[in-house]
This record gives structure tokens, C-alpha cells and sequence, in this order.
């Protein structure tokens, strides 16, 4: 009964949007259901890339198409499916940002890939896939999406930049971090708690951030925090660490270069082609401690090597997409 109440209730919804949407005006729609503060990094580039398109005098709606709207991006499988049905039209080009494959990435097979895949179908012109290895493991499972086209996350800079980082010295214990919203095993928690027990804590601090299944000895825990926060504590930090399987493009990493830290990653998902030569990869724990020597003694370079793209260029690369630049 709940749910036939709902979707009434979502269908009267929806008729409101679309006769509102003769009245009102927009450039760019968005649909993507937004999650207040503190979310994972799907939220918080979209925030970031609304903020790029609005300082160029584009109006974006979110959730709405209006008559003027020229490209509609919806993201992944977070948002209304009915919705974007009942108020599409033909005159808009529709884009689709791809995340995942996300059943590879959870450890299961839930079916938000094909799920994700028939969405596609149904009403992309194009798609942008946020690392070459999404790509390439959604071709593998034989998904072939419209028009992809590869354009790596960005990190907000108003938010996430080096500024005020304290600087590395190797006369004090060296400061590790790794950030993770979910609990999930495949996020990286074996991994650290392997370094929990092997970790020489004479030489190293680490901290974690986020959500996880196993509570760690000698790693401070934090629960998640706001973004701001979460800048602040990485610019308190000298290397990043992160072991998540299969992550197609990670924010957290991303966020983290940007504060200006080296990063030690598991050799999986898109982080080879985010961190590019400004770290060291592995692929067993039993490897980290050597690779953290590495980076101490070379942090300098490593650090210099940071070249991930910035929001402005990642923001001009969409527009380009979406045709309206």
C-alpha cells in the first residue's frame, strides 16, 4: 500500500516539475539525488562541478528539465529513473556519467551493472566513464555504452589544495592517512590492519578515516567528517594510503594529491592512472613498508610529480560533452 502511495505521490511530483518547467529557464540539468555533507566523492565532484558551471553564467536545475535546458547529465543509477522519463524531450542531449562496473566493486552481484547498463540504453546520446579501467571492465562484461568518452574526478579546489600543509621532516614520526565512507571489506580494512600489527609505530602515525569493520590498535580512528575537515587532517598528513579493490576513481585518492600527498595504493581499479608517477603501487601489504621508505627518502620528487587534472580543465572536458562549450 506504501509503496503505491508513493508512486502517486512521485507522479504528481513529476506532472508538477513538468508544467513548472515551461515557466522556468536552464542551460544544464543535472538528476542526481544529492546527500548532505559528510558523502562520498559522487557528491562532492557533481557540488563541485555545479559550482564550475554556474561561474560561467550557465543556469543548471537539478532533478527538472525546462524548455530551454540544451543537455541533461544524469549520474550513474543515483537518481529517479520514472522521472527522467516522464520529463524528457527530445530536443536535449543526455549524457550519462558512468560509475563502477559497482558489482565488481562491491563484491557482489547485485545487478546495479546491467541495471546501470540498460539505463544507458534507454535514454544516453553519450557516456563519460571516470577512468579507462571503468571502461575497459564494463567492456570485458560485454557492455558496450553510447559514445563513451574517458574524463578522470577532480577535487574541488576552494576546498582541497595544499596551502598551509605542514611540511614533511624526517626527524619526526612520519604521518600516513587513508579515508573510506564505507565499510566495506574490499575498501582496504585487511590491508590495514596488517600494517596495524607490522607498522613500525617508532618511526610512523596513521590515521583513518571514515567507516570500518575492524577496529585497529595502533591506527587512530576517526568517524567521517565534513570535507573541510577532511582537508584540514590531510594537509596535516605527509603520504596517503589506499588499498580499496577495484575503485574506478577514487575521490579520496584524488582529494588527497591535490592537499599535496604522495600516495602508496594497491595496484587495482583506476588509482595507477590517478596517481601516475607521484607514488609507489603494490599489490600485497607485506610490500608497503618498503615503499614507504622509498617515498621517504624521495618525497620530494614524488610530490612534485602531482599532475592530476584540476576541476576547471575536468569541468571543461564535460561541458565540451555535453556541447555547451
Amino acid at each position: 500500500m506504501k509503496f503505491g502511495i508513493k508512486k502517486v505521490l512521485d507522479a504528481m511530483s513529476d506532472g508538477a516539475s513538468l508544467l513548472a518547467g515551461q515557466f522556468t529557464s536552464a542551460d544544464l540539468s543535472i538528476f542526481h539525488e544529492f546527500e548532505p555533507p559528510p558523502t562520498g566523492g559522487g557528491h562532492q565532484f557533481l557540488r563541485a562541478f555545479v559550482r564550475q558551471v554556474e561561474a560561467r553564467n550557465l543556469r543548471v536545475e537539478n532533478n527538472s528539465i525546462s524548455r530551454t535546458t540544451k543537455a541533461c547529465l544524469f549520474n550513474s543509477f543515483n537518481f529517479r529513473e520514472t522521472r527522467l522519463q516522464r520529463l524528457k524531450h527530445g530536443s536535449v542531449m543526455y549524457v550519462h556519467r558512468v560509475d563502477g562496473p559497482v558489482d565488481v566493486y562491491r563484491g557482489s552481484d547485485g545487478g546495479v551493472d546491467r541495471h546501470v547498463y540498460e539505463v544507458n540504453q534507454k535514454f544516453a546520446t553519450k557516456s563519460i566513464f571516470q577512468s579507462a579501467y571503468s571502461l575497459q571492465k564494463h567492456l570485458e562484461l560485454g557492455m558496450s555504452f553510447h559514445n563513451p568518452v574517458v574524463i578522470l574526478n577532480a577535487a574541488d579546489p576552494d576546498i582541497f589544495h595544499p596551502r598551509g600543509r605542514v611540511t614533511l621532516s624526517r626527524d619526526r614520526k612520519i604521518r600516513l592517512i587513508a579515508v573510506s565512507w564505507s565499510n566495506n571489506l574490499n575498501k582496504g580494512a585487511p590491508v590495514y590492519q596488517w600494517l596495524d600489527e607490522h607498522l613500525d609505530w617508532d618511526r610512523f602515525e596513521f590515521t583513518f578515516v571514515g567507516q570500518s569493520q575492524i577496529a585497529f590498535k595502533n591506527i587512530r580512528m576517526m568517524p567521517p567528517v565534513d570535507s573541510y575537515k577532511l582537508a584540514a587532517l590531510l594537509r596535516e598528513h605527509d603520504v596517503y594510503i589506499t588499498a580499496s579493490k577495484n575503485d574506478p576513481c577514487s575521490n579520496s585518492l584524488i582529494e588527497a594529491l591535490t592537499c599535496g600527498l604522495p600516495a602508496v595504493y594497491l595496484q587495482s581499479g583506476g588509482h595507477p592512472e590517478i596517481v601516475n608517477q607521484a607514488g609507489a603501487g603494490f599489490e600485497a601489504a607485506e610490500q608497503i613498508p618498503e615503499l614507504l621508505d622509498q617515498i621517504v627518502e624521495l618525497y620530494e620528487a614524488f610530490q612534485s610529480r602531482i599532475s592530476n587534472p584540476s576541476i576547471q580543465e575536468v569541468s571543461e572536458q564535460y561541458l565540451k560533452v555535453l556541447e555547451l562549450l
